[in-house]
């Protein structure tokens, strides 16, 4: 009982009784301090742009609850989209009451910034513009927060279908304080000037739209949860197919629809630099899907429309940190670029043997890094853009002497990759071991959407527990299948359940030796498997019940007890 409540009461007082600390001696009501230069002032329609645009980055999150949704197991679809959206109520929170000071506060040295009148936005006004830009800090603080939230329901598909929702919740809160908000701003954070202000930024390494702050961040720290909890159940001996490759591709279409927001709003206003981003955007994106295709297609015969959707997202993850410095020519290469290396990293998966559910590594990790080291490569023709957009790029400044800026670009992502890894893994250290981070077998197998939410995602009419109401003139699905051939389920309680599918894929090998008398007599009338529960159609329960605990016996060397329901 103690770890269902324990996630919950950590949450509600970190996000109730730490602001109400840090607010006790904030002002309130007092005249808002302006620190934008006087010739900066109000435009409508940056401000427009940017409205619209963080519409389109919150459009990405039930986007990502889709594409995930769909690549999941049928009885994990509702749980898996609820890890997506709940971040936009934990997130969205947290980001307004203290993340955004801690993200854009005035700087700290260049590790974090700090700012009383942001927590809250209490010391705001709502005429109050960002540093040197025409738009409201309400506006910023709003998109960026969009960012905020997506960036932490990026890392649940590296963890989909075994992990607790209370302690998951959890791990948001925290993630988003300790390693989003000051990798934010070290990258992102500028003075009352415009000039960078975190570390990383005052550095010359450049990330757009989130390369290194939303991509490796979420990738990194998702395998670093990979490493630290268990695989799920029957992984990788057992497919583990997607319920529904439709809602993965609407997911996609989203993400892509929702991108243009996400890499065009980055300039933080409707000028030439936010139209060039939106139009690498979707060069990338094309090229990657079209690249991914096509090396599917040779690889293993076929194009699939999982392939794609994952080959859009892989090219949109490559050119974000890029996208507001590169030509359209150079961002087919990042795109293509990014698919082959993303594609790779896929199919290597299963011979590595970790299990990175729903691939979050393996498209935003491996995708974040080439990204951004694929930006200063050719950020150097992107300086052409220096005289149309108005503003010159940071210069590089590596240890007190100029550097060429791949090595700005290779110090920044081994910095976020480091960092984002070595607190995730003390992050998901405590809270497994104060909370349960993973679920037990028996709730694994029944499936997210009933042990967590007592749903479920598709409703798909009566189940065999009882009778249909419907009209015997109806058709309706057969309680007892045809041929009195009647169902049956045998549970074998042999320890692990990994252990027993272990031992059962191994069974079912083809192999120089015959197959045994038992498994010739379990086999034939074996339906599904699933945990420890065996189901079979036809046969007689008592002698397929002995044939079944001889077997396992004599494979797993242990006395193993099977009984049957009928």
């Amino acid at each position: 009982m103690l770890k269902r409540v324990l996630p919950f009461v950590l949450a509600v007082g970190f996000l109730a009784v730490v602001p109400g600390i840090l607010f006790a001696d904030a002002p309130v009501g007092e005249a808002p301090k302006t620190d934008t230069p006087a010739e900066t002032k109000l435009d409508s329609g940056d401000t427009a742009w940017m409205l619209v645009a963080t519409g389109l980055v919150m459009l990405m999150v039930p986007g990502l609850a889709l594409f995930y949704g769909g690549m999941a197991r049928r009885k994990n679809v509702l749980g898996t989209m609820m890890q997506s959206m709940v971040a936009l109520a934990v997130v969205g929170l947290q980001w307004v009451l203290f993340g955004y000071a801690i993200a854009f506060g005035k700087s700290q040295g260049g590790w974090f910034g700090w700012d009383p009148d942001l927590l809250g936005l209490q010391g705001v006004e709502p005429n109050q513009l960002f540093a040197k830009t025409n738009i409201p800090i309400f506006v910023h603080c709003m998109y960026q927060g969009m960012f905020a939230i997506i960036t932490p329901a990026l890392i649940s598909g590296a963890l989909a279908e075994r992990i607790r929702f209370g302690p998951y919740c959890l791990f948001l809160l925290l993630w988003s304080t300790f390693v989003y908000a000051p990798l934010a701003h070290w990258v992102w954070a500028i003075d009352s000037d415009g000039n960078p202000a975190g570390w990383l930024g005052k550095m010359g390494a450049l990330d757009f739209a989130g390369g290194t702050v939303v991509h490796i961040a979420a990738g990194v720290s998702g395998l670093a949860a990979i490493l630290l909890l268990r695989k799920r159940i029957g992984y990788p001996e057992h497919a583990m197919h997607p319920n529904s490759v439709v809602l993965t591709l609407l997911g996609g279409g989203l993400l892509w629809f929702g991108w243009f927001g996400f890499n065009g709003g980055s300039a933080l206003g409707s000028g030439a630099q936010a139209g060039s981003a939106l139009t690498v955007s979707q060069v990338a994106a094309a090229a990657a899907a079209l690249t991914w295709m096509l090396v599917e297609w040779l690889h293993r015969g076929k194009p699939t429309a999982l392939g794609f959707a994952t080959g859009l997202v892989a090219g949109l993850v490559g050119i974000t940190p890029a996208s507001g410095f590169v030509r359209p020519l150079a961002a087919i290469a990042v795109g293509a670029i990014a698919a082959l290396c993303c594609y790779a990293a896929v199919a290597l998966k299963p011979r590595l043997k970790y299990d990175d559910s729903l691939d979050a590594f393996g498209v935003h990790g491996i995708g974040g890094m080439v990204g951004a080291l694929l930006t200063g490569l050719f950020v150097v023709k992107g300086s052409l853009y220096e005289k149309a957009f108005g503003s010159k790029l940071p210069p590089v400044d590596v240890f007190g002497s100029e550097a060429p800026r791949v090595v700005a670009q290779v110090i920044a992502v081994l910095a976020a990759g480091v960092f984002a890894f070595l607190v995730s893994v003390v992050l998901v250290k405590i809270i497994d071991a104060t909370c349960g981070f993973c679920l037990d077998a028996q709730a694994e197998n029944e499936g997210l959407d009933r042990t967590a939410h007592g749903e479920v995602g598709f409703d798909l009419g009566p189940t065999l527990d009882a009778a249909p109401a419907a009209p015997a003139t109806e058709p309706r699905p057969a309680l007892v299948p045809p041929a009195g051939q009647k169902r049956f389920t045998a549970i074998v309680e042999a320890g692990s359940n990994g252990d027993l599918l272990h031992a059962w894929s191994d069974l079912c090998q083809v192999g120089a030796a015959p197959p045994s008398d038992e498994f010739r007599a379990v086999y034939p009338f074996l339906t599904t498997v699933q945990g420890n529960r065996f189901r079979f159609r036809g046969g007689d329960p008592e002698s397929i019940r002995d044939s079944l605990q001889r077997l396992f016996e004599k494979r797993m060397n242990k006395p193993v007890r099977v009984r049957v329901e009928k």
